[in-house]
């Protein structure tokens, strides 16, 4: 018998994931609230102090915590249902961040800046055409190598006034800069939920560094 207390975290979530993307209503959710709150809830709250803990080691910093809230927004969307069919997570080391999601068919390890503000923004086109920005770069290729990926960058064109050429065109188009480790449940289950989440955050660690100091 397993002694993790998230050793059901994902398949209990996706069970629950599952059940709500083939009745996406606020009358399921209510009547399905309580395994929600049990189920879901409250080990992903437990999971973000556990792993805040070890993230305050990692760091020197302590970091903040968020559940996202399961509501979606649908004031501008033509999507009209009322659930995301995902839980997520995040340890908030401003300016950066460390994320995990856990989807239908998705899970998810991150860390990062997962959106610019205007002063940022500006401060990260500066620097990726400066010396240090090939330092970055160089950061979130080791990753990739590792086997990390990055989202398709927010632009399509290199913005004014920087070159259409220029050699880091592509971070130059990005609003946002989160590298994600993809795992499978299976992966999770050898060594444990805490022991991989806190082994990739230790890994992104040196690029949320770098970040840092924009």
């Amino acid at each position: 018998m397993s002694t993790d207390p998230f050793a059901t975290l994902i398949s209990d979530s996706r069970g629950f994931l599952n059940a709500l993307a083939d009745n996406n209503s606020k009358e399921w959710f209510l009547e399905n609230k309580a395994t929600y709150e049990g189920q879901l809830k409250a080990p992903a709250l437990a999971l973000l102090d556990t792993v805040s803990a070890a993230l305050e080691k990692q760091t020197g910093t302590v970091p903040s915590t968020k559940l996202f809230r399961p509501h979606r927004d649908v004031r501008f969307s033509k999507d009209k249902t009322p659930y995301h069919l995902h839980l997520h997570m995040l340890w908030s080391t401003p300016p950066t961040g460390f994320f995990l999601g856990i989807g239908r068919d998705y899970l998810s390890v991150g860390g990062g800046i997962m959106g610019f503000d205007k002063d940022r923004l500006t401060q990260w086109r500066e620097t990726m055409d400066r010396p240090k920005g090939t330092d970055i770069k160089a950061a979130i290729e080791e990753l990739i190598e590792t086997g990390a990926r990055m989202d398709e960058p927010e632009l399509k064109r290199v913005p004014a006034p920087y070159d259409k050429d220029h050699s880091n065109g592509t971070l130059l188009r990005r609003k946002s800069c989160v590298v994600w480790y993809d795992f499978q449940a299976q992966d999770i289950a050898k060594g444990g939920l805490i022991s991989q989440i806190e082994t990739t955050f230790q890994t992104l660690q040196p690029l949320n560094r770098l970040l840092s100091t924009l």
